[in-house]
């Protein structure tokens, strides 16, 4: 069993920014509460710590003090992080069923906060209305990450529901929704994200899809 944090390390937990998850502490601070399972250090500079699922557990006194299950660690491959082991969004048409607890919408959106004060951090001017430099290298993600904040339903092994997908064209992505006023929807929530979305037909089937770009102005 992993041994229960400290009391230093509990009130860096209950001093997280309460919408993010962010932390403040020492390098020392920090590298132990990753090690514990209660905290992720992202990947991108300025490689904030954020709280994970079980910090945010903890720190809601709903953690009994000891981060030793499996949830302890950010999320798995198959419950949406990616191979950095940094939370990520459901593109769509994942095996298992979407997740639609409380627990899940807390990491959803606290994933969004974090994404927005990232760009924040790495856009020149501090701009948070258009997608920074690590959306632009992880289209789906970040596409599927504005949807499912937004609260559109990705699906699940099949439809209905959004699937974000990759495109030949550079900086595009797809996005599949077998129903109209969803896609206008998924369309819309683009666009206020920062993102330019065009509704385009798929000339063989006839159907309907948008294609999404991170808008740079």
């Amino acid at each position: 069993m992993a041994r229960p944090p400290t009391a230093a390390q509990r009130r860096l937990v209950d001093g997280a920014d309460p919408a993010t998850g962010r932390l403040r502490g020492t390098p020392a601070q920090l590298a132990a509460l990753v090690r514990l399972g209660l905290a992720f250090r992202h990947p991108r500079p300025p490689h904030a710590h954020f709280l994970t699922p079980a910090g945010h557990r903890l720190r809601e006194g709903d953690g009994g003090g000891s981060p030793a299950d499996g949830a302890a660690q950010p999320p798995s491959a198959a419950s949406g992080a990616g191979s950095d082991g940094v939370f990520a969004a459901r593109v769509g048409g994942e095996r298992d069923a979407p997740d639609r607890s409380a627990a899940r919408l807390r990491e959803v959106r606290g994933a969004w906060q974090g994404l927005l004060e990232l760009r924040r951090m790495t856009n020149p001017d501090g701009a948070v209305d258009r997608p920074c430099g690590w959306e632009r290298a992880h289209l789906v993600r970040a596409a599927a990450l504005a949807l499912e904040a937004a609260g559109h339903r990705p699906a699940g092994a099949d439809p209905p529901g959004y699937r974000v997908r990759a495109t030949p064209q550079p900086e595009a992505v797809a996005v599949h929704e077998p129903d109209p006023a969803a896609l206008r929807a998924c369309a819309a929530t683009l666009e206020r994200a920062g993102w330019q979305a065009g509704e385009y037909t798929q000339p063989r089937t006839g159907t309907r899809y948008l294609l999404a770009s991170p808008r740079r102005v």
